[in-house]
């Protein structure tokens, strides 16, 4: 499975971006996305396009982690949002493994152009699902492993960036750019996921 986390300031500024890869099952770190000549901005677009229902689930939930919220079925991935206090959000998006035998099996008929939410469903269990798929927890999401290990993540990379906007080096709102910072988020990544 394929990542890339960004933290944005409470103005939607990017504060912070990392792509990696599943260190978990025999995964060797490495980001493999579906558009490997633009994965950096189709990344940041998908990122950026579900900041309005991030901004929607907020108000109707009290947690701070809000699970998978959005998806963006062109690319086949999910969104996970974090919020914090401050009004900073963490979001994940992760790109589950393309598998080989997978095809379009909704028809080409099928509305591909736009997102769904979590609001309007889990897309847990679709047409194209398979039974292999969906007993992987890297192929699968929105399962309860998958939800449960990414709550983790963002939790640690959470205590990570109190930690990190805590010094007396940073200004609110700036690009955080400290090795030590991407180490550990890099090291909840390769724990977590």
């Amino acid at each position: 499975m394929s990542y890339y986390f960004t933290i944005l300031s409470p103005t939607d500024v990017p504060l912070f971006n990392l792509a990696f890869g599943t260190s978990k099952s025999g995964g060797d770190g490495i980001a493999r996305f579906r558009f490997p000549d633009t994965a950096q901005y189709m990344n940041q677009f998908i990122i950026h396009s579900s900041l309005d229902i991030v901004e929607e689930a907020q108000w109707m939930n009290s947690n701070m982690y809000l699970k998978h919220i959005d998806t963006y079925p062109p690319a086949s991935s999910y969104i996970s949002a974090f919020l914090t206090p401050s009004g900073a959000r963490f979001l994940l998006l992760h790109q589950p493994p393309q598998l080989p035998s997978t095809t379009d099996r909704t028809g080409s008929g099928g509305t591909g152009t736009g997102s769904s939410s979590l609001l309007a469903s889990s897309f847990s269990g679709g047409v194209g699902s398979t039974r292999a798929s969906s007993s992987s927890v890297a192929a699968n999401p929105t399962s309860p492993q998958t939800e449960e290990a990414v709550r983790q993540f963002m939790t640690e990379v959470y205590e990570n960036y109190v930690k990190t906007v805590m010094s007396p080096f940073y200004r609110q709102g700036m690009e955080i750019k400290s090795p030590v910072f991407r180490g550990k988020v890099s090291a909840a990544g390769r724990k977590w996921l």
